[in-house]
């Protein structure tokens, strides 16, 4: 049984189609239908019913599924038992912010690269939350806090934010003191999210408007900067401005509680090595004691 068919069968019954096991293999789609065809043919049985939404498994597939994984999984540590000691291989697939990728994780995913010269790393950045099983990726690295959802996720580090706005907007409409006078301010936004802030010991939320969104925090501090609002934004985005002036803290006496910087996967029962590694070297750099900043 060749190998690289046994991984294909896997990937595609994850991700739930060709195209995105496709593009976690680094594959064109006409390799996977040909490996999955040719494992098909050596069982003599149908492991999937193909589709135009994607690919399911049959019930002999869910069964087989099971012991390929295993059976890949552990190949697969074999292999890498036969590498040099701390050394790692095979294709890294890792979704970023846009926000913050390009300044503080690229540096540290080429680092990653250095380190295990026989890896292959591909990234994607976007503030848009993807799908990780859907878009093949292994991880993702993740701001803010959380919803729920069946990813396993591992804090690597904190995430601190300020609420903030230029000397020119305070000149022009004041500083908000409380959540209620922030509420006839104009926020900038990402789209309808609730603003956390503490009151005291208590964790409460606000909901302001405004008609300036941007789904980029980038964006938004330069709407911050042009005096367009309020803007809750991570500390790491706004450091400079505030060191220069540019931009202001307000609502001191309602902080912004620390978020977490994350790195999520697909559940599984046990983690890639690679993703454990990567996962490492971002503790290594951000730490609970340190931020982003």
């Amino acid at each position: 049984m060749d190998l690289d068919d046994l991984q294909t069968f896997v990937e595609v019954a994850d991700a739930g189609g060709v195209s995105p096991a496709a593009r976690r293999l680094g594959v064109s789609k006409s390799v996977v239908s040909r490996r999955l065809i040719r494992l098909e043919a050596e069982l003599g049985i149908q492991l999937l019913t193909r589709t135009t939404r994607g690919a399911s498994l049959t019930e002999a597939g869910v069964v087989f599924r099971d012991h390929a994984a295993k059976a890949w999984a552990e190949i697969n540590e074999a292999r890498e038992t036969l590498l040099p000691t701390g050394q790692l291989c095979g294709l890294l697939r890792v979704s970023l912010p846009l926000s913050f990728g390009p300044d503080h994780f690229a540096p540290i995913l080429s680092q990653m690269a250095q380190r295990y010269p026989l890896m292959h790393i591909h990234t994607c950045y976007s503030d848009q939350f993807v799908d990780l099983i859907a878009g093949g990726f292994d991880c993702a690295i993740r701001l803010g806090h959380l919803a729920d959802s069946n990813l396993i996720a591992r804090r690597v580090g904190p995430l601190y934010g300020t609420v903030v706005a230029s000397p020119d907007y305070i000149k022009a409409h004041g500083a908000p003191e409380t959540p209620e006078e922030l509420q006839s301010h104009q926020a900038l936004l990402k789209g309808n999210e609730g603003w956390k802030l503490m009151d005291g010991e208590k964790t409460i939320t606000v909901r302001p408007q405004g008609r300036f969104k941007a789904d980029n925090g980038t964006a938004l501090v330069a709407a911050a900067l042009a005096g367009l609002g309020i803007a809750c934004l991570p500390d790491g985005l706004i450091r400079h401005h505030i060191e220069s002036g540019a931009l202001v803290p307000v609502m001191q006496r309602y902080p912004i509680p620390p978020a977490g910087i994350f790195v999520v996967r697909p559940p599984s029962q046990h983690p890639d090595r690679k993703v454990r590694a990567l996962t490492e070297l971002l503790i290594e750099h951000f730490g609970s004691d340190s931020s982003i900043a």
